[in-house]
């Protein structure tokens, strides 16, 4: 099993680097990030960590690295951009706050078991009427001929009807605290 030794630059050579190229290539990047301070120097300190990390750049003869930092710097502006346009955009506190609310729906579910419960607890001529009235929808004389009464039996038997759902469920209505109406 053999081992390869990984070469880098050496350190005198990197800080040279830095010294007669830095500042030019931190205003190179700047540009390229729209003046961002943070990202120019992050992409300078990862142009220079290839240069260490390619020492046979250093050692290609040319009579400048500038070409090569820049040509380097360049790419990897152009590569963090596009990993940041594939990544979500992100969101501040800020943007939190004007966002609109999930669709809760826990408060109507509850009202409706409720309701259901409710329902439930009424004599079978009070649900009668109130199905046919509030759930489907009759008129006061459709639903007296489904059900077989008269009228003002549909009215009085609606009317009372309530009135025990009503007495069945407290924490409903408009003077119950948070105002909660049933579903």
């Amino acid at each position: 099993m053999t081992s390869t030794l990984t070469r880098h630059t050496e350190a005198h050579a990197l800080a040279r680097l830095h010294s007669e190229h830095g500042k030019a290539l931190y205003g190179f990047l700047l540009g390229l990030t729209f003046g961002d301070r943070h990202r120019a120097e992050d992409l300078l300190q990862e142009t220079l960590l290839r240069a260490w990390k390619h020492p046979e750049a250093l050692e290609s003869g040319h009579a400048s690295m500038r070409p090569w930092l820049y040509t380097v710097a360049r790419r990897l502006a152009i590569d963090a951009r596009r990993a940041r346009q594939v990544r979500p955009s992100e969101v501040g506190p800020d943007a939190l706050k004007h966002a609109p609310a999930a669709d809760d729906r826990t408060e109507q579910a509850v009202a409706a078991l409720d309701v259901r419960e409710a329902l439930r607890l009424l004599s079978p001529e009070h649900r009668a009427v109130l199905v046919q009235i509030y759930f489907r929808g009759a008129s006061v004389c459709e639903a007296a001929e489904a059900l077989g009464v008269p009228a003002g039996t549909v009215k009085s038997r609606t009317y009372y009807a309530l009135r025990a759902l009503r007495a069945a469920m407290p924490g409903y209505g408009p003077d119950a605290p948070g105002g909660r109406a049933a579903a």
